[in-house]
């Protein structure tokens, strides 16, 4: 017979559930950048998996999972007010609003996993559906209204060598063991002595992913010999930027550190980095600081980020350029932020006066037509350009058009702040460096700017919040991995097959 017997959780008011799915979500949060407490975050989702097993009503297991996200959301996006800090005097009173009706809206994913999984009956089938209703709205939340899968529920592990699990079964993938593992274990936990074997492959999986991972993270590669690469990283703060009393400030800073003398005895650097809408001009009007820059940097070449405008629409866009100056190539960003670099329902929010946070024209920017491989000549290879949070995205990188030698971002993180985010980008970079076996470059405005191997280590870096440059040598790509050729499509499958058992299962108990 069915477990129905009400939990005393289930005698509270109906809100109840909600607090301490709150406080389970907030212990998971820190398991993310930059406090990176993996086994506090373990514990916090175990303790979210048996806020739920206590619950035996779908009102109840939806009020828990809000709350789970709610809590977990609060903490980790908590940088997503730093953007209306920049004009604090105009829209500064937006950013608590924004960052709860954010957090409240990401968290409806994870409460309807919990709803659904609470349709099923016994234990052991009601954790089990947990496990797989909770990684399919991770993957839903990548995909639906254009996705945001930042800080995914894997991400606790990516402290640890764990992460490298991503490279074999992608980052759902990892969602989807973490929480049958965890969920393994709070069965145990709440079963009773006759589950000690259930708990014990909980456990023995867990250790798995760490021992596993560990020996999955290839040694150091040999640099000698590989070309040179210089990343500029100017730290013009966002309420600065686009001053134009400081516009000449930042430029000129980084067209010293392009001509600067090498780092280390490396000799002039074949390729120069700079970060996203490092020009202050549209580039259609930039042959005259583009031929400053590239003589800076003579005789290497240049990728830059800049704005430019054909027939009436806006880019953000990446470009390379040569002496001349001669503009090789040119990728537009194509994955863009809602309500920062463009605004849904456009016309609505004009008649109240609202746009788009970072977009720089009336209308928001125009979306490129998708992911490019772009040619950066002999010894460099081909890249794969991203532009801010495409990073954060591993469709966008799985999708790309071929096999790129290495990855490349270019980023304005001044817009997150000091505290969280801009490591949380960071970090989500190591893992697309991880998923596909690519080493990544990345120049950021106000940092982290980094070269990262296809492991995920980030062998050098300029510290958040300082100007400066660093010469380094391009890392080598390593093995194609299993991931970089599946994509997402094996896991959704997956979730679809193991879905279906679980309902079947849980038709079986009932009946």
């Amino acid at each position: 017979m069915p477990d129905t017997s009400p939990s005393w959780l289930d005698r509270l008011p109906r809100w109840a559930p909600i607090l301490p799915g709150i406080g389970a979500g907030a212990l998971m949060g820190l398991g993310q950048a930059p406090w990176a407490l993996t086994w506090l975050a373990v514990a916090g989702l175990l303790g979210a998996v048996l806020v739920f097993s206590i619950t035996s009503t779908r009102r109840g297991a939806f009020g828990a999972g809000w709350g789970v996200g709610l809590g977990y959301f609060a903490l980790v996006l908590n940088w997503v007010t730093e953007p209306f800090q920049v004009d604090a005097a105009t829209t500064g009173w937006m950013a608590p609003f924004a960052l709860f009706f954010l957090a409240a809206g990401l968290a409806l994913f994870w409460a309807l996993a919990f709803w659904g999984a609470g349709h099923a009956r016994g234990l052991c089938t009601r954790l089990f559906a947990l496990a797989v209703a909770w990684a399919a709205a991770e993957l839903a939340r990548a995909y639906v209204l254009t996705g945001f899968p930042w800080a995914m529920v894997g991400y606790l592990w990516a402290p640890v060598d764990a992460i490298q699990w991503v490279s074999v079964i992608g980052p759902h993938g990892l969602n989807l063991v973490t929480l049958l593992a965890v969920s393994l274990i709070a069965m145990a936990l709440r079963g009773g002595r006759r589950a000690w074997v259930t708990g014990g492959v909980g456990v023995a999986t867990v250790v798995a992913l760490v021992w596993g991972g560990a020996a999955m993270v290839p040694p150091l590669q040999d640099l000698t010999g590989r070309p040179v690469v210089r990343l500029v990283q100017p730290n013009a703060p966002q309420h600065q930027k686009w001053d134009r009393a400081f516009v000449p400030i930042f430029f000129e800073r980084q067209v010293d550190f392009t001509a600067a003398p090498s780092h280390d005895g490396l000799g002039r650097p074949d390729l120069v980095i700079w970060p996203e809408t490092a020009v202050p001009m549209l580039l259609d009007s930039a042959d005259e600081a583009l031929g400053i820059i590239t003589d800076a940097a003579f005789p290497a070449r240049v990728v830059l980020g800049i704005q430019r405008e054909e027939d009436g629409a806006w880019y953000n866009s990446l470009v390379l350029a040569g002496q001349g100056p001669d503009v090789m190539q040119v990728y537009d960003k194509h994955h863009l932020v809602p309500f920062g670099e463009y605004m849904p329902a456009a016309a609505l929010f004009r008649h109240v006066g609202v746009g788009g946070l970072a977009q720089r024209a009336e209308g928001g920017y125009t979306a490129g037509p998708g992911p490019q491989i772009i040619d950066l000549g002999e010894g460099l290879g081909r890249a794969l350009p991203l532009i801010c949070y495409e990073a954060v995205f591993p469709q966008d990188v799985h999708n790309a058009p071929g096999r790129a030698d290495f990855l490349l971002q270019i980023t304005n993180d001044a817009w997150f702040g000091q505290v969280s985010g801009p490591y949380q980008h960071l970090s989500q970079s190591r893992i697309r460096a991880i998923e596909q076996g690519l080493p990544m470059l990345r120049a950021a405005n106000t940092g982290v700017s980094a070269v990262i191997d296809g492991a995920g280590r980030v062998l050098d870096s300029v510290p958040l919040g300082e100007a400066g440059y660093l010469d380094t040598p391009l890392p080598p790509p390593l093995r194609v991995t299993p991931y970089s050729r599946t994509g997402d499509l094996p896991m959704l499958i997956a979730l679809f097959f193991l879905g279906c058992g679980a309902f079947y299962i849980s038709r079986r108990v009932s009946d």
